[in-house]
């Protein structure tokens, strides 16, 4: 779930990060509360997760709309 979360979270800051940046969430913290051995990537999903979000927050500021586009 770990290695999942970062692969997410890594593409949500380019498609979909409305979508894949919750799950990365998600199943970052699933990782860390069962205990994965893989504990870095876990939490950089976790921080790709988040900053999916702050990015579709920020586009969203800067042009005034859901979406965003280059």
């Amino acid at each position: 779930m770990a290695v999942a979360s970062f692969v997410l979270g890594l593409l949500g800051l380019l498609v979909l990060n409305l979508f894949l940046g919750p799950i990365a969430i998600v199943l970052a913290s699933a990782a860390l509360w069962r205990g994965t051995a893989r504990r870095g990537r876990a939490f950089l999903g976790l921080g790709l997760g988040v900053a999916d979000l702050v990015v579709l927050v920020a586009f969203m500021q800067f042009d005034n709309t859901v979406s965003w586009s280059f």
